[in-house]
C-alpha cells in the first residue's frame, strides 16, 4: 500500500523546501520575531536544510550542523558535519539567534523517546547559553515529557520571556512543542 504524501510535504517540495517543517519556523517566526536581517544564525541539527533556507532569507549568516550532510548551498549558509554534543561547537563564533529542530531517532518507547529528546534539547540550551549574544533568541523542539519542564525552567533563568508554541504545521499526533527563549539575559 502507498502512503499518501501529506499536504505540507508536497506544498515543501512544490515551493523548493526540503522538508514541511520550513512552514513551522515561518509561522513561529511570524508570532515570536525571533529571525531577525542582518543577524548570525545557528541551526543545530540543520538536515535536510529546511530551517537554513527560511533563515538565510532573512538574516545575513547562518552557520548550521548536523551528524548528515546537508546538499543545499545558498550563498549566506554555511554547514558543518558536527556532533552537537562535540566542544567544536563552541568554536563556532557568537549569534544572535540559535535555533533546533534536532530529534532522537525515535524508538517507538514513548518515555524512551522524550528523554532522548530532552537530553538533544538541553545540549541545544547549552550551546545557545553560551554562544549566544545578550538580548539574542533560542527556538528549540522537544518530545513534551516528564522531563521536558526541566529545560523549560532553566530558560526561564536565562530569558527573559519564554514562550511555549506547537505551529499548526506539525502533526496532531506528534509530542512535539517548541521552547522559545527572548532576549537573553
Amino acid at each position: 500500500m502507498i502512503r499518501s504524501k501529506n499536504k505540507l510535504t508536497l506544498k515543501a517540495k512544490r515551493e523548493g523546501y526540503e522538508a514541511r517543517s520550513a512552514y513551522k519556523l515561518i509561522e513561529i517566526n511570524r508570532k515570536y520575531p525571533i529571525l531577525k536581517p542582518n543577524s548570525r544564525v545557528l541551526d543545530i541539527g540543520c538536515w535536510p536544510g529546511s530551517w537554513l533556507q527560511v533563515s538565510s532569507k532573512i538574516a545575513k549568516e547562518v552557520v548550521g550542523i548536523d551528524l548528515k550532510p546537508v546538499k543545499i548551498k545558498i550563498r549566506n549558509v554555511k554547514t558543518y558535519v558536527m556532533d552537537a554534543n562535540s566542544d567544536e561547537v563552541f568554536n563556532l563564533g557568537t549569534f544572535d539567534t540559535v535555533i533546533s529542530d534536532i530529534a532522537p531517532n525515535t524508538s517507538g518507547k514513548i518515555d524512551l523517546d522524550q528523554y532522548k529528546s530532552y537530553e538533544l534539547s538541553s545540549r541545544a540550551f547549552e550551546i545557545a547559553k553560551k554562544l549566544l549574544k545578550i538580548h539574542g533568541n533560542f527556538l528549540v523542539k522537544i518530545f513534551q515529557g516528564g522531563e521536558s519542564n526541566l529545560l523549560l525552567n532553566e530558560m526561564k533563568k536565562c530569558f527573559a520571556k519564554v514562550k511555549i508554541t506547537k505551529p499548526q504545521a506539525s502533526k496532531k499526533t506528534s509530542k512535539e512543542v517548541y521552547f522559545i527563549g527572548l532576549n537573553k539575559r
